[in-house]
């Protein structure tokens, strides 16, 4: 029996299968391409979009399937089973990190302007929260807006936004009461691509999600409608801390999905890899770290789909949710290190897909919250 059976339905059963077969048509075979390009083709994502899978939790009535945050971490696992993290990335951002800020918060006004258009793929959204010295730390962010009239005036850099090259519409944090101490007086603004006074400072190179594009973004007097204001003006940080959830979520996801391909490319190997007169698995130091391994992995498993669950259910998890961030992101990393490692000298060949897992895997240990920063709100929480 699988470790999540119990959460399982079958229509959660036919969504891994359509989101299997769409990877293995349209992802696996040609994105290696993409990891040279930077970025994901916007036909990709127009596909996905007419495939129902850019809208998994989003309102029916603009084309969502309005299902719940379980079978969103079911959308969101199944899709970890590419190899490309950069392209799940992509993706992710779009719909679970990014995207719910317009669906919680969107007047009638911006939904009907956007949302119907997000969920086919025609528009592409980047969250803009982080910068060079605010990441994790929130109310650290400098960025300003000013009310100057009918508009919102925007200054400031955002650093690592993930779709800042390529994408369409940002969703930005920025400081709407100077004065205010720590996290009050923050604000969302929804700032399209091309509006005066936005522009790309650079794209980031990085070490791995390499068919992810990643932008320094720069604020320079920029005009934003005051209709564009998202949600209530100085109520960004609590919209900001409720969508660390979800974002934390779909990176467990992405962790467990990338230690279970990280497993199955090793076990590929060393029953095929001859040496020393038999396979590798004949080696029994090999074949019980590979167990741990996927003890490991189905127990991180489990967690997320019970992450998946009290969300679902509308329960504080915050404790949960910061565990398996915690937990998830340094198992890849440990899953796949070993893995790369039973691959020996071929394992540090571009041409694998081990390797780019290697590479992808270190983000997860760091973004969307730290290890160290996610154990301390575990720890905030130790008590009966």
């Amino acid at each position: 029996m699988a470790a999540e059976s119990v959460y399982i339905t079958p229509e959660h059963e036919a969504l891994r299968e359509q989101v299997a077969r769409f990877l293995a048509r349209e992802v696996e075979p040609v994105a290696a391409a993409w990891e040279e390009q930077g970025c994901v083709p916007r036909e990709v994502l127009r596909k996905m979009g007419a495939a129902g899978f850019l809208g998994v939790t989003a309102p029916p009535e603009y084309g969502g399937a309005g299902a719940d945050a379980l079978t969103n971490v079911v959308f969101a696992e199944a899709l970890s089973q590419s190899t490309f993290g950069g392209f799940i990335v992509t993706v992710l951002v779009h719909t679970d990190m990014a995207g719910p800020h317009l669906v919680h918060a969107g007047s009638k006004a911006q939904l009907d302007r956007y949302l119907r258009r997000c969920i086919a793929g025609e528009l592409v959204t980047a969250i803009a929260v982080t910068e060079p010295d605010a990441g994790s730390d929130v109310a650290a962010m400098r960025t300003r807006a000013r009310r100057a009239g009918g508009h919102w005036v925007l200054d400031g850099t955002k650093m690592f936004i993930t779709n800042g090259v390529h994408g369409d519409l940002y969703f930005v944090a920025a400081r709407t009461q100077p004065q205010a101490k720590g996290s009050r007086g923050i604000s969302m603004f929804i700032v399209e691509k091309g509006t005066p006074g936005l522009r790309v400072g650079r794209a980031l190179k990085k070490q791995g999600w390499l068919s992810s594009d990643t932008a320094e973004l720069v604020f320079e007097d920029c005009r934003v409608p005051a209709e564009n204001l998202l949600g209530e003006e100085n109520g960004g940080f609590y919209a900001i801390m409720r969508n660390f959830q979800n974002e934390r979520v779909v990176l467990g996801a992405m962790a467990v999905g990338h230690a279970t391909q990280a497993i199955r490319l090793a076990l590929e190997h060393v029953t095929s890899r001859k040496a020393f007169g038999g396979t590798l698995f004949d080696k029994q130091a090999i074949r019980q770290r590979l167990a741990m391994l996927e003890a490991k992995t189905l127990a991180a498993r489990q967690l997320l789909y019970h992450c998946g669950w009290l969300m679902s259910q509308g329960r504080d998890c915050v404790r949960e949710v910061s565990m398996l961030k915690a937990f998830a992101g340094e198992l890849a990393n440990e899953v796949i290190y070993t893995c790369q490692q039973f691959h020996g000298g071929m394992g540090y060949m571009r041409e694998t897909a081990i390797e780019r897992l290697a590479r992808d895997a270190r983000i997860l240990s760091i973004g969307g919250g730290a290890t160290e920063v996610m154990l301390d709100e575990v720890a905030k929480r130790f008590g009966p």
